[in-house]
């Protein structure tokens, strides 16, 4: 707090159940908070949870009636908001008129309607990277557990792995799950020879 302003800064990754842990934490802040502003600038990545985010602190907002920010955003989220039609530097309060716009208005709509081709790819390679996620920090578990090593050094192992045999990260995390919980076959040989050479890298 900064006399009546609240300044909330997150941090990691914005994913299931940190709208949950905003609205818990906005729920606690003192009845004086007359203003409420997120530095948004250590978030490193965020799927669709992150819009449920700004959801919940843009309904606190009106619900209390003080203004709210959610500013400094860079890396992939901010480019999660340019996709669906948001503006980065106020994706709170997107332009138009007052009120809800019509369906076929919104900056959603207008975003997606424009979009050219080289856009529509990265729009792709964002949902495949967010539908691959759960199975990276999967494997990215199985390997600090194994291995007693760091989150950062098990992700430096994932994807030095997938560099070195050539195969697409979700696939070396989905190998090295199967791998683990012997729920299918081993690893291709490529991946095993990788990993093995990564392993030995990073770990002592």
């Amino acid at each position: 707090m900064d006399a009546d302003r609240a300044l909330l800064t997150p941090r990691g990754e914005l994913v299931h159940g940190c709208a949950d842990v905003l609205a818990g934490k906005l729920s606690r802040l003192p009845a004086r908070t007359v203003r409420i502003d997120l530095d948004m600038s250590g978030v490193r990545f965020m799927d669709t949870a992150g819009l449920r985010f700004l959801d919940v602190l843009r309904a606190h907002g009106r619900l209390r009636s003080v203004p709210v920010t959610a500013t400094g955003w860079t890396g992939q989220p901010r480019r999660i908001l340019t996709l669906v039609g948001l503006d980065p530097t106020d994706p709170l309060h997107p332009p138009g008129r007052e009120g809800a716009p019509t369906p076929a208005t919104t900056p959603a709509a207008e975003a997606t309607a424009k979009r050219p081709p080289a856009r529509e790819e990265e729009v792709e390679r964002l949902r495949a990277s967010i539908a691959a996620r759960p199975a990276v920090d999967r494997a990215r578990g199985l390997l600090m557990t194994a291995h007693g090593c760091d989150s950062d050094t098990a992700w430096q192992i994932l994807r030095e792995t997938a560099h070195l045999s050539g195969a697409p990260l979700p696939t070396v995390a989905s190998a090295i799950i199967a791998d683990a919980t012997r729920t299918g076959p081993h690893p291709p040989q490529k991946v095993r020879d990788a990993l093995a050479v990564s392993l030995a890298r990073h770990l002592p």
